[in-house]
């Protein structure tokens, strides 16, 4: 008998084990010492804005992921509103990461940061973590001029199609660039895709048009036919609305968006996006302070950290094999082939550069302090996460300058 009931026991403790692990469920081992997380979320606009929507739906997705609560606050003004939201979101709410998605909100995170020093403050497009000296600090952004590089090989084959069919000439390839501001951020994802675009089709220059605003719909839909009218056939952009999207489609323009896919009001013209898919960064904040390790100040995500994304090809409107191509294309920035800033593919004032200071310790006179072209390669993103590329190149004219 007693055989028996020792046999019955053991059977019985197979069978709790197994319910504590059913579905890559976590052991009572593995929960074990880990901190618990509620991230606050601090976003310029709300779900209209494509930026802020990208970040949202990232930021769902990486809680419900790892099994954490969170909290957010939209309509976030680039001010003193932004220490106070990241209060609230401490005192009240309970979060103990806060999370802010513009660059203008990074000062006034600083200010909490030091004020609350057990809470860790994460921050996209930020530049000053690095040398503000607090170990709750950090910045992150992606090498998203990756993804704008196969963007502009999309706009290059486009160009190529339309010069064969006879609709443009060769010298007629011209480009329009909608940006916000003529921050070193924009800049790096104009020329990226630029050079993306010239990989492809030798003879394309680009027209940049600036709005002055992160989000502005009428200003960039104005900036848009401004840029069409001024005799470019297809528009790109880093502004965060549908005005330049919707003016492409009212115009029969090719398009290529910017943070997600514009197809479904843009069917004719929408032919690809890259965007910065910020799950995996979200999810790396929340199991540092879950597993009690240190956030690193700087992180830069990249295609193989599934951080820089491609929305799918919209057939309709692209070029025929630019699927392939942007495989092709892909496979050789994974492996090393291409560099997207090589110096060797670009020159200023008819040269190619051979050294560059850039500003990527932030200080109040933006003063230039950093070598960054090494054997040939401006190093983007690799000194801080945010972009310091700032470097007019030949091909590219702006025509105004907003800052």
């Amino acid at each position: 008998m007693k055989k028996i009931l020792c046999a019955l026991l053991a059977v019985l403790m197979l069978f709790s084990l197994a319910a504590c692990t059913t579905d890559g469920g976590a052991t009572p081992d593995e929960n074990a010492g880990k901190k618990e997380v509620k991230v606050g979320f601090i976003y310029l606009h709300d779900e209209n804005s494509t930026y802020d929507k990208n970040f949202m739906e990232a930021a769902k997705a990486a809680c419900e992921e790892m099994g954490v609560e969170y909290a957010q606050k939209t309509q976030i003004p680039e001010s003193t509103a932004c220490k106070d939201a990241a209060v609230e979101l401490i005192e009240v709410d309970g979060c103990n990461i806060i999370f802010a998605d513009s660059f203008g909100h990074e000062s006034f995170l600083m200010e909490a940061a030091k004020e609350y020093p057990d809470v860790q403050f994460c921050h996209a497009t930020g530049t000053q973590a690095h040398t503000a000296g607090l170990a709750n600090l950090h910045n992150a952004f992606a090498s998203i001029y990756q993804g704008r590089y196969l963007a502009g090989v999309a706009a290059g084959l486009k160009l190529n199609e339309m010069i064969e069919k006879g609709e443009i000439k060769a010298d007629e390839a011209k480009m329009g660039y909608v940006g916000a501001f003529t921050f070193a951020e924009v800049i790096s994802g104009y020329t990226s895709f630029y050079l993306g675009a010239k990989s492809i089709c030798p003879t394309v220059t680009m027209d940049v048009k600036f709005t002055g605003s992160w989000y502005d719909e009428t200003l960039e839909k104005e900036a848009a036919l401004a840029l069409i009218n001024g005799g470019c056939v297809l528009i790109s952009q880093h502004a965060d609305s549908m005005g330049a999207p919707t003016a492409c489609e009212n115009a029969g323009v090719p398009n290529v968006s910017y943070n997600g896919s514009t197809v479904a009001a843009c069917p004719n013209t929408f032919i690809v996006s890259s965007r910065i898919d910020w799950t995996p960064y979200f999810k790396h904040m929340i199991e540092c302070v879950q597993n009690g390790t240190a956030i690193e100040t700087d992180w830069t995500g990249t295609i193989e950290t599934g951080s820089v994304v491609l929305t799918d090809v919209n057939e309709k409107a692209a070029a025929a094999g630019t699927v392939e191509k942007m495989n092709e294309v892909k496979a050789q920035l994974l492996d090393g082939t291409i560099k997207v800033f090589d110096t060797a593919n670009f020159t200023v004032n008819g040269e190619t550069l051979t050294s560059y200071l850039a500003d990527v310790d932030t200080d109040a006179n933006f003063e230039k302090d950093t070598e960054v072209i090494k054997d040939g390669i401006f190093e983007e993103s690799t000194l801080r996460s945010a972009p310091y590329f700032d470097v007019r190149i030949d091909g590219i004219k702006l025509l105004d300058e907003k800052y």
